[in-house]
């Protein structure tokens, strides 16, 4: 379901989803009733032991898994899985240097932080020096200025979404692949947001000829219940044996069936397909109504995740558009109101996004 209310009864259309969540809905029955029913079996007999459900959810991601990837680790949560990434990139190479981008967002436990842009996290903590930031979307010849024979993992999102919903170009992708080759860094593609289908493709760096070496999900995979993934090859995993890494919660029953029912939908009600034609209606129709506003820079994204760049700060435009027209939507970067709705968003919900964004921004900023 794409809809909440409040204690008032109010209806709202969520194009929030708790930054990126309930991709596949809001209490999706099929998760729900998959969940409910391993709590009633077994919720965590530990890492010790394996399951049955371990061999199942297994194959189910075998469907949907990065190509080049024989491995799945399990975690709970995103910066989790970003500490665990870095972590296989240090024991695997054995160097240091991670390189990151202008803009990114990786999370804010430690290592995640130290990968992530923004200044005014990382303010009072003592964040990994042996990080370096270069610009999103850089041409070769910068990206060989901070990738090189040092250099142990370059980790990048496909589509910047925190900091602006900015699409990386296939070629920048496939640039910075040739790279960490050259190398011998990892690349490790963070897809924690822009995975699962969102983008209208399964994993949005497949618009590249790019092949990660680690590959992360999260948020939507789990449909709502919290889970992370890493996706690699065993050679690396098993860098981080005997007890270099562990969690007590990672791999949890109810967080298995959760993925499993999670892969199962996607598969069954063609997830991608409908995320790419519906948002592409959306950005359409975005364009359309505010193509030539002269207070919005730009309207970009992919599939169903967009932002719309404005030239002031979107506080008031998010505000208008919970209170006037019913949509929650939620600030990346500075001035960009970021939509993330569910799959199964209909015609009348895009023209309700839509609209409440003309409105909003044609009443806000003519005051």
């Amino acid at each position: 379901m794409q809809y909440l209310w409040d204690v008032n009864g109010r209806k709202y259309l969520d194009a929030n989803t708790g930054h990126g969540v309930a991709f596949l809905g809001h209490s999706n029955p099929k998760i729900v009733d998959a969940v409910s029913r391993q709590f009633k079996r077994l919720a965590n007999p530990g890492l010790s032991f394996n399951s049955i459900l371990e061999e199942s959810v297994l194959d189910a991601l075998s469907k949907i898994a990065p190509g080049g990837t024989d491995t799945v680790l399990f975690l709970n949560t995103g910066a989790e899985a970003v500490e665990a990434a870095l972590k296989l990139a240090w024991a695997y190479t054995d160097k240091r240097r991670i390189v990151a981008f202008r803009n990114s967002f990786h999370g804010r436990t430690l290592g995640a932080l130290s990968v992530t842009w923004n200044p005014r996290y990382r303010k009072g903590f003592p964040v990994l020096e042996d990080a370096a930031f270069a610009p999103y979307n850089s041409s070769a010849e910068t990206i060989w200025e901070y990738v090189d024979s040092e250099t142990a993992a370059v980790i990048v999102e496909p589509v910047q979404g925190e900091g602006g919903v900015i699409p990386g170009a296939p070629e920048f992708l496939d640039k910075l692949y040739k790279a960490t080759r050259e190398t011998g860094a990892m690349l490790i593609v963070d897809e924690i947001q822009s995975g699962f289908g969102r983008t209208g493709r399964v994993w949005s760096y497949m618009k590249s000829r790019a092949k990660p070496d680690i590959l992360l999900a999260g948020k939507s995979v789990g449909g709502g219940y919290p889970v992370s993934l890493i996706f690699t090859r065993e050679e690396i995993a098993s860098s981080l044996s005997g007890g270099r890494h562990g969690s007590t919660f990672a791999g949890n029953l109810p967080a298995m069936a959760a993925v499993e029912a999670s892969v199962n939908v996607f598969l069954e009600d063609n997830v991608p397909g409908k995320a790419l034609r519906s948002g592409e209606e959306l950005l359409g129709q975005l364009e359309r109504r505010l193509g030539n506003s002269r207070v919005v820079r730009s309207i970009r994204g992919e599939g169903l995740m967009i932002g719309v760049e404005l030239r002031y700060r979107p506080e008031p435009v998010l505000r208008c558009l919970q209170e006037e027209a019913g949509v929650l939507a939620l600030k990346a970067g500075v001035t960009v109101v970021r939509f993330l709705p569910p799959y199964m968003i209909t015609g009348e919900d895009i023209e309700r996004i839509a609209g409440g964004v003309e409105s909003c921004v044609s009443r806000e900023y003519s005051k």
